[in-house]
């Protein structure tokens, strides 16, 4: 870190709902946000957004005709970045860049192009531009009208905290004092489910809870696909209107053994962990929010990363994956939003399923962290301001 970077707004959209007060209250609840749906006549456990906030989302695609050939993707980056920026009090004259990221992109838009082609042997006028994973952050650049540096990338799942090291770089650089960075993700759709299910790691729970994350005595793997944006604005400096400051980013890369595995005792989370911590001792964190995907390796090895960096002094761990699923490159923003919340409103978000774990006597510190297929991994430290 070179720079102090403030987080002066965030806003989202997923199954928890879509404002602040909403979400905070969902999370103060005992309460997954999953629920079963159709796909392929086969019911399966997923985390969608509610029917009032896809109403919004149509009034969005109907309000501009550009619009009306977009996937739910751009829709939800477009809705969350107007909240965020409204939040911020930011203005398009302000030139702002944007970074915005999806692990699968277009799914639903690319499923149903795809089908039309099988089928008539041709592919439909406007497949190829909104099928584009770079149709997110030009859109919202459109929508909100900054001429500033517009990215976006594929990072799998750790897509939003990468988006975060983007803009922060950014900034340090002096090329740009202000960043929209965020996730989106739309994949509830048949093939996306269905290539879940081939990895056999989707959720075959029937109870309350059918994500275990943190559960590291499941049996079964527990990963319940979910939906929807998180989009986060950052500043040069110290803001008097800061949410909270990244004290501290770290990112790390592991060779692999297995397509979609990491080390079973994730070097590349050790790394970025003991990076994004810089000179503050492990002791001075009290809350780490896990990737926590709900597979049964995915957890246990991001949970011996972190025993092997804070040993005995074990910070306080948590997951929003129980509530609002695995959004894939939403998610790392999505974590940021609920790490954000725990330090406004000082009181840890346990898991209730769980047995009793310690609870910080304050929040000042939280770690996120974020990992994707290629084992690449984030984590960001924030802080109180």
């Amino acid at each position: 870190m070179h720079k102090t970077i403030s987080i002066t707004a965030v806003a989202s959209i997923s199954s928890l709902g879509n404002n602040q007060d909403e979400v905070w209250d969902n999370y103060l609840k005992d309460k997954s946000f999953t629920s079963e749906k159709l796909f392929q006549e086969k019911s399966v456990w997923v985390a969608a957004i509610s029917e009032e906030i896809k109403a919004d989302i149509e009034k969005l695609r109907k309000s501009d005709n550009k619009y009306k050939s977009l996937d739910d993707t751009v829709l939800y980056a477009i809705y969350a970045s107007r909240e965020v920026v409204k939040q911020a009090d930011w203005k398009a004259s302000d030139n702002f860049g944007i970074n915005i990221g999806s692990s699968r992109g277009a799914t639903s838009l690319f499923e149903e192009y795809y089908k039309g082609f099988l089928e008539n042997k041709k592919a439909e006028t406007l497949s190829s531009p909104t099928t584009t994973l770079g149709n997110i952050a030009s859109w919202v650049a459109h929508d909100l009208q900054t001429k500033g540096p517009e990215i976006s990338h594929s990072i799998t799942c750790s897509t939003a905290l990468h988006a975060m090291l983007n803009g922060i770089a950014w900034i340090n650089s002096g090329m740009c004092n202000k960043f929209l960075v965020g996730g989106s993700e739309a994949p509830l759709t048949p093939f996306t489910i269905a290539q879940m299910k081939a990895l056999k790691i989707y959720s075959k729970q029937n109870d309350d809870y059918p994500c275990k994350a943190l559960d590291f005595s499941k049996k079964q793997n527990t990963m319940v696909l979910g939906e929807g944006a998180a989009m986060v604005c950052i500043e040069e400096g110290e803001k008097d209107n800061a949410l909270a400051t990244v004290k501290g980013i770290g990112y790390a890369t592991e060779i692999l053994e297995h397509n979609i595995s990491i080390s079973s005792d994730a070097q590349c989370f050790q790394r970025s962990m003991k990076m994004a911590l810089g000179d503050l001792h492990p002791k001075d964190v009290d809350v780490i929010v896990m990737h926590a995907p709900g597979t049964i390796k995915g957890d246990l090895s991001e949970y011996k990363a972190i025993k092997a960096i804070f040993k005995n002094d074990l910070p306080a761990l948590t997951s929003n994956k129980w509530k609002i699923g695995h959004t894939f490159g939403a998610s790392g923003t999505l974590s940021l939003e609920l790490a954000i919340l725990m330090l406004q409103y000082q009181k840890f978000i346990d898991v209730p399923y769980l047995e009793t774990q310690k609870q910080p006597k304050a929040i000042n510190n939280v770690l996120v962290n974020a990992v994707g297929f290629g084992g690449n991994a984030v984590s960001i430290l924030l802080s109180k301001k």
